[in-house]
């Protein structure tokens, strides 16, 4: 077997995972998710709007508008972090990449020389990004 097809295999049995499928179930569920859908519209015009009064020369900024478009960004991304889909889609996506991270650290250690039967990486991170101070 070569680094190829044993990568395609990793692949496929990482797709059989629980946490992967939890994750991808997550992911469909937040795209048919009609009122997710509408407040992260609602959200990148809103990014959008503030972008288009950066655009402008400094003279012709509305400063007013800004803020308010900025009070609705913060206000439009709570709702959107407290939707009950995104919640569930957030926490699966952390529980599948803390398993990605663990493969990865896997992979990395070995290509150091570790023994890939045995190496453990260091495990520094909670899996959540509140708690995060950056990877590496």
């Amino acid at each position: 077997m070569d680094i190829i097809e044993a990568a395609r295999q990793l692949g496929a049995v990482l797709q059989q995972d629980e946490r992967y499928k939890r994750y991808l179930e997550a992911r469909k569920a937040n795209d048919a998710d009609p009122e997710l859908q509408k407040l992260v519209g609602e959200f990148n015009l809103a990014r959008m709007q503030v972008d288009n009064e950066f655009q402008k020369e400094e003279a012709d900024r509305d400063a007013e508008k800004i803020r308010e478009f900025n009070v609705t960004i913060r206000q439009l991304y709570g709702k959107i972090m407290c939707n009950d889909t995104m919640m569930e889609f957030n926490k699966a996506k952390a529980d599948f990449d803390a398993v990605m991270q663990r493969v990865n650290g896997i992979i990395d250690l070995s290509i150091e020389g570790e023994d890939p039967m045995t190496c453990e990486p260091a495990s520094g991170c909670t899996g959540s990004c509140a708690t995060c101070g950056g990877c590496h």
